[in-house]
């Protein structure tokens, strides 16, 4: 991470407003600038497996900030993401998609509050000709409800497996993206490895702390093994292979890694259940012993994905 990018940061900090709208850009800002990138190697090392290339349709759901998106277009395919965070989609659009007018049909035929945002200069392909990538606010049925395309790559990269009911709105949103996607369609679910694989773990571990003092639900709790499984059992998926990948988390600095680990959402019900500076005191103490010598923080970690195909 370049130094320009942490006096960005640091900037952000000092003129940051107590008004809910501009704390979720910042937060949104935050995970897309600093904390989704820790997560490319996940990204490359399925795309690489299910060989996404030219001719590859791509749903992803939980798309966030979209570089997942970005990477899969790289390789030539064409993409769509979904995601229910409308700050996080309006970051996606800003990297995928050079003019950011909606497509003509979009207004007319997609519901209130989801809109797709298209390039029209994009190359033609599994979206009639319209564009090669696009992002909506929502969950799959807002793609459903502008047109119904055929997918052959559906992603989940969103990782489960350390928040109490992080995996709860899965289920939903592969039931609607499953119609959409032929027999035997590869579906990827991604989630956290083993808390001994895993550095951050002991960081992540500073929410259950503090929502299980003041008994309130929510908050971290330890990955299971089979946690993958179980969602893709219930989704009626049927388990075709998985894998480990390495993704360490690496900062610039405290700061740094405050802002990165905060805007993931784990920590949410800690600052619910305290207030944010207790939050960020308490990880701060649980990422000292991460700190390096030139100051930055380096947590290596396994996350886990799993290919499961569609009935």
């Amino acid at each position: 991470m370049t130094r320009t990018l942490v006096q960005h940061h640091q900037q952000q900090v000092n003129a940051a407003s107590t008004d809910p709208s501009t704390e979720a850009c910042e937060r949104a800002r935050d995970w897309a600038e600093i904390q989704e990138r820790m997560l490319v190697p996940l990204y490359e090392a399925v795309y690489e497996r299910l060989e996404v290339g030219p001719g590859t349709r791509l749903l992803g759901l939980g798309c966030g900030s979209g570089l997942a998106l970005l990477i899969a277009t790289a390789r030539g395919a064409q993409v769509t993401g979904v995601d229910a965070d409308q700050e996080r989609v309006a970051l996606a659009r800003e990297r995928l998609v050079h003019d950011v007018r909606p497509m003509a049909h979009a207004t007319s035929s997609t519901a209130p509050g989801r809109a797709v945002a298209a390039s029209p200069s994009a190359s033609s392909g599994a979206f009639g000709g319209r564009a090669r990538a696009r992002v909506l606010t929502g969950g799959a049925t807002a793609v459903a409800e502008a047109e119904r395309p055929s997918y052959d790559v559906i992603t989940a990269f969103q990782p489960i497996g350390v928040a109490t009911g992080d995996s709860d709105g899965l289920g939903p949103a592969l039931a609607e993206a499953v119609p959409m996607a032929d027999r035997g369609t590869p579906v990827v679910l991604a989630g956290w490895g083993p808390p001994e694989r895993c550095a951050t773990s002991g960081v992540l571990r500073v929410a259950g702390r503090l929502t299980e003092r003041l008994r309130k639900g929510g908050g971290y709790r330890p990955p299971l093994r089979d946690d993958l499984e179980d969602v893709a059992a219930r989704a009626g998926l049927k388990p075709d292979g998985s894998g480990r990948v390495s993704c360490p988390f690496g900062y610039a600095g405290m700061e740094s890694a405050l802002r990165g680990l905060l805007s993931t959402g784990v920590f949410d019900a800690a600052v619910r259940a305290t207030d944010q500076s207790q939050v960020e005191k308490e990880i701060t103490e649980a990422l000292h012993p991460h700190v390096r010598r030139d100051g930055t923080v380096w947590m290596p970690n396994v996350f886990r994905y799993l290919i499961a195909r569609t009935p």
